[in-house]
């Protein structure tokens, strides 16, 4: 394989990895992206390259860095996974989040 075809599989891996983990089908990702979902089949195949145009509308819908896509450099640790689940949530969602996990804290500092 070149280097290009490569760089493909491994950016559309990647693509596909993300989706998935903020819960999207092809469809729905596609639709957000404004491309057809065979178009970012192609895509998380490998078959086809990503534009940068598109790329960018991924890392703006996922809220992940490019390097995420690109060098496949994955999150430091659970915290920086559970900030991009957060910054996804709508507004009333997050308000629910945070009282739970305020409650949480709480709870965990009264066990010492």
């Amino acid at each position: 394989m070149d280097v290009r075809k490569d760089l493909n599989v491994l950016v559309g891996a990647n693509i596909k990895r993300e989706r998935e983990k903020a819960g999207f089908t092809q469809d729905q990702f596609s639709e957000l992206l404004g491309i057809g979902s065979k178009s970012l089949s192609s895509i998380e195949r490998g078959v086809v390259g990503v534009s940068l145009a598109t790329l960018l509308r991924v890392c703006d819908i996922l809220h992940i860095s490019a390097n995420v896509l690109l060098y496949e450099q994955t999150r430091e640790n659970d915290v920086d996974n559970i900030l991009l689940q957060l910054r996804r949530l709508r507004a009333e969602q997050f308000e629910i989040a945070s009282d739970v996990m305020t409650n949480l804290f709480k709870a965990f500092s009264l066990e010492k």
